[in-house]
C-alpha cells in the first residue's frame, strides 16, 4: 500500500495516513539460517526416538556425537521456543506441597516397633519400558522389613 515511487506523499506522511510505523517500512524478515534448519530437522528426529530428552541433553548430543560446535542458547530457543518440544520427564519440584492442603499429623512419631505386622509401608513408583511405563508398588513390615 506504501507506493515509494509517489513524489507528492513521503514515506513519513505515507505511514501516517496508514497508521504504520515507519520502522515497519523497512523491515525484512530473515527466517531462520541453513545451519538452524539443519539442527532443527537433527533434534525433531533425535526427539522421535529419545522423546525424555530435554535442550541441556539435546545440547550435548549435538555437540559431542554429531560433531556441531553450538551454544546451548542456540539450542534452547530452536528446541523450547520454535519447535516448542518438551521432556517427558518430570520437572523439578513436583513434590512442592500446596499450602491450601490440610496436613496430618505424622502418627508413628516415636513409636516402638517391636513386632511384625504392626506397621506396614508401601512406596510407588514407575519404571520405563520401551513401550510406555509400569508401575512398581512394594508393601513391606517395617519390623522384619
Amino acid at each position: 500500500m506504501i507506493d515509494r515511487s509517489n513524489l507528492r506523499l513521503s514515506l513519513r506522511r505515507q505511514s501516517a495516513l496508514l497508521g504504520l510505523s515507519r520502522s515497519s517500512l523497512y523491515y525484512r524478515a530473515s527466517g531462520e539460517s541453513e545451519l538452524n534448519l539443519e539442527l532443527m530437522r537433527l533434534m525433531d528426529e533425535h526427539y522421535l526416538e529419545h522423546p525424555y530428552k530435554g535442550a541441556r541433553r539435546m545440547h550435548v548430543w549435538l555437540n559431542h556425537d554429531k560433531g556441531y560446535s553450538v551454544s546451548l542458547n542456540r539450542i534452547e530457543r530452536l528446541y523450547y521456543r520454535l519447535m516448542g518440544l518438551r521432556s517427558l520427564l518430570p520437572g523439578p519440584h513436583t513434590s512442592k506441597r500446596n499450602h491450601e492442603h490440610k496436613v496430618y499429623p505424622y502418627l508413628l512419631r516415636g513409636l516402638k516397633v517391636t513386632r511384625p505386622n504392626q506397621v506396614w509401608q508401601t512406596d510407588i513408583t514407575y519404571v520405563a519400558m520401551p513401550r510406555g511405563f509400569m508401575y512398581l508398588t512394594a508393601i513391606i513390615d517395617v519390623y522384619s522389613r
